[in-house]
């Protein structure tokens, strides 16, 4: 059986967590989403649970974090081109979400990203394998 990865992230709107994703292009599997957390579909073996912060806190005793303040983690997605991490990214403003740094471009690697209306940051990164450095071993 193939791992899955589900990244759990606190939010504060149901409905503006939806439209925000959804405009990037996600999708949301509705066997396990309700107003209280909703399964978002990256691929087929990853998703965000997106979960309004007093359901969160039933999963924790420890304090949640507030992502516009601090950082806790960085959710680091592969795209298939460089023109995937920017319409990615352009779509996420458009949405209203906020790049808080500029693309780095290193040759065989491009990265951008953007942060969600929660203030979670979203990684987004493309590497061409056929320039990729020489593993010293």
């Amino acid at each position: 059986m193939a791992r899955k990865i589900f990244v759990n992230l606190p939010i504060r709107d149901m409905e503006r967590s939806k439209a925000f994703f959804g405009a990037l292009g996600f999708s949301f599997n509705p066997q396990f989403t309700n107003e209280q957390g909703a399964c978002m579909v990256i691929s087929e073996g990853i998703f965000a649970m997106l979960l309004v912060e007093p359901f969160f806190q039933t999963f924790t005793k420890k304090p949640i974090a507030d992502a516009r303040k601090s950082t806790e983690v960085l959710v680091c997605l592969s795209c298939e081109s460089r023109a995937e991490v920017d319409e990615l990214v352009k779509k996420a403003l458009a949405a209203g979400g906020a790049a808080p740094n500029a693309p780095q471009d290193h040759g065989f690697m491009y990265g951008h990203g953007f942060e969600d209306p929660d203030g979670h940051v979203w990684e987004l990164v493309w590497m061409d394998p056929s320039a990729t450095p020489a593993q010293q071993g």
